[in-house]
């Protein structure tokens, strides 16, 4: 089923955007919280006009959002972690613990735009973080044993 987002769905999408969900979960929940409405031929068009109207205003958010994006590809995040042994670690890096590493870096991210891999050993990985319906950037981390 095809959904016109009505406001921000953390892990599904932005506002404005046309989504493809689960008939049940856009029937018995987004429609009826107000968050979406169904994305029928009529309602595509009347989004695209509005979308059509808002490019101005939206070529200076994606502008900031691609500059935050170039600044994140430039930073070294490491998070340190315990360590079971070897390389294996106690639990999992969760994306608190990203986000955290992001803000002593002076970074200030949502933390429900923000995708990190299941990271239970030490080692290399990359995090995936939607900073705009047309931004998003992936940043690669390492885990550490602390």
């Amino acid at each position: 089923m095809d959904i016109i987002l009505l406001e921000n769905v953390e892990k599904l999408g932005f506002k404005d955007e046309v989504v493809t969900v689960k008939n049940g979960y856009g029937r018995n929940f987004l429609i009826p919280q107000g968050k979406a409405v169904m994305a029928t031929s009529s309602a595509v068009k009347v989004l695209e006009e509005k979308l059509r109207q808002q490019a101005k205003k939206e070529e200076k958010v994606i502008a900031d959002a691609n500059a935050v994006a170039e600044s994140l590809k430039s930073l070294t995040i490491k998070i340190r972690a315990k360590v079971a042994g070897g390389t294996k670690l106690f639990g999992a890096v969760t994306t608190a613990q990203f986000i955290s590493a992001l803000e002593k870096e002076g970074q200030e991210i949502d933390k429900s735009f923000v995708k990190i891999p299941a990271a239970k050993e030490t080692g290399k990985y990359e995090a995936d973080i939607r900073l705009h319906r047309m931004v998003s950037v992936t940043i690669p981390f390492e885990v550490i044993a602390e």
